[in-house]
């Protein structure tokens, strides 16, 4: 099994930063992709941000030029970098990992953190 811890969460005024930080724990033999969700309010999940085991990565076109996720190996932690941040940002962020346990190394399944609720005042 695989256990995501989410941390980076918090209040933030429209402009601001913030950096929000996943870190993956269990029996993990690879990892895949990682990548963060989130969900506002009334709305539907939708994909923010992921990045390959290749580091090839892909942003939603609302967070393009804004966001920045990142990944270290070695820690099993993803990062998801927040500039210029807008009111409209608000939601909950999940982190998910796309990972094989040792238990089943052939077969990759998706992961989800408990979720920070990331919230921009105007």
């Amino acid at each position: 099994q695989v256990q995501l811890v989410e941390s980076g969460g918090g209040l933030v005024q429209a402009g601001g930063s913030l950096t929000l930080s996943c870190a993956a724990s269990g029996r993990i033999f690879s990892i895949n992709t990682m990548g963060w969700y989130r969900q506002a309010p009334g709305k539907q999940r939708e994909l923010v941000a992921s990045i390959a085991s290749t580091g090839s990565t892909n942003y939603a076109e609302s967070v393009k030029g804004r966001f920045t996720i990142s990944r270290d190996n070695a820690k099993k932690t993803v990062y998801l970098q927040m500039n210029s941040l807008k009111p409209e940002d608000t939601a909950v962020y999940y982190c998910t990992v796309r990972a094989a346990v040792i238990s089943d190394i052939w077969r990759d399944n998706d992961y989800w953190g408990q979720g920070t609720q990331v919230t921009v005042s105007s």
